[in-house]
């Protein structure tokens, strides 16, 4: 079973893009989808119900903004929306495809002053919770999507001009850490070891996308239960240069 995250950056733009031909070249049995910012009615009409994949969908209440959905080529379950606490901006959502348990998040960024930075502190108090009882599930869960934190001096091209910058914030790489410790398995590290990158996310400013100066701040985490099944991982840089100002990051599980 291939899963990939991608946060798309406006599904309606990412399809006019060509998020299709990607769709296809990767061939993920289950994408999770991030800052979807659109209800499936206002997508082009083959794109509503697409051929082939059974779609669940939380968009935000304030349209146009935010919103995860999960797609999966077989039957899926919805099993829960939110992580425990009113989720008005869509921004996490869980299936059950086959054996496999599949949440897509999309934390928020503190970005753009210190209310979206507050709110986003108030939801790293409340996830860890949530996320500590998936860790220690018997059920092969994955967790994948947006965190809006780059972990380690090695997931972000400038680490020390970005110290005091949201995303790389001394405390948030702390809970990164922690939250690791519940006994996720983050696979791209574990895969690449101790190197720079690779990358997930670039700034559309200067030359970060061309050069690969960027951050890696989407993650598919696993349990237990799931990293014994993990057979590959990979970022696809090329969907993050051509369709998104994120790459979609991709696990082979053997299911």
């Amino acid at each position: 079973m291939r899963i990939a995250t991608w946060n798309v950056n406006g599904l309606r733009a990412a399809i006019r893009k060509g998020f299709g031909d990607h769709l296809q070249r990767l061939s993920p049995d289950v994408l999770l989808m991030q800052e979807v910012r659109a209800l499936k009615e206002q997508l082009p009409s083959d794109w509503i119900e697409p051929s082939g994949w059974s779609t669940l969908w939380h968009p935000a209440e304030k349209k146009g903004y935010s919103g995860t959905a999960i797609w999966a080529n077989q039957d899926q379950k919805e099993e829960q929306r939110g992580a425990g606490e009113p989720d008005p901006e869509g921004r996490v959502i869980v299936s059950r495809v086959g054996g496999v348990r599949v949440v897509s998040v999309y934390l928020p960024s503190g970005s753009s002053g210190e209310h979206r930075q507050a709110e986003k502190d108030r939801w790293l108090g409340f996830f860890h919770e949530w996320t500590s009882k998936l860790a220690r599930s018997r059920v092969p869960t994955v967790l994948g999507g947006d965190f809006n934190i780059a972990h380690t001096a090695q997931d972000i091209f400038y680490a020390k001009s970005n110290e005091k910058n949201s995303g790389f914030l001394p405390h948030e790489r702390t809970w990164m850490g922690e939250l690791l410790s519940q006994g996720w398995g983050d696979v791209v590290r574990e895969k690449f070891g101790d190197v720079d990158g690779p990358y997930s996310w670039w700034s559309n400013r200067g030359q970060a996308r061309a050069l690969d100066r960027g951050w890696r701040i989407d993650y598919l985490l696993v349990n237990k239960a799931a990293k014994k099944l993990v057979t590959d991982c990979f970022i696809d840089r090329q969907s993050g240069l051509e369709v998104s100002d994120h790459a979609m990051v991709v696990v082979d599980l053997d299911v």
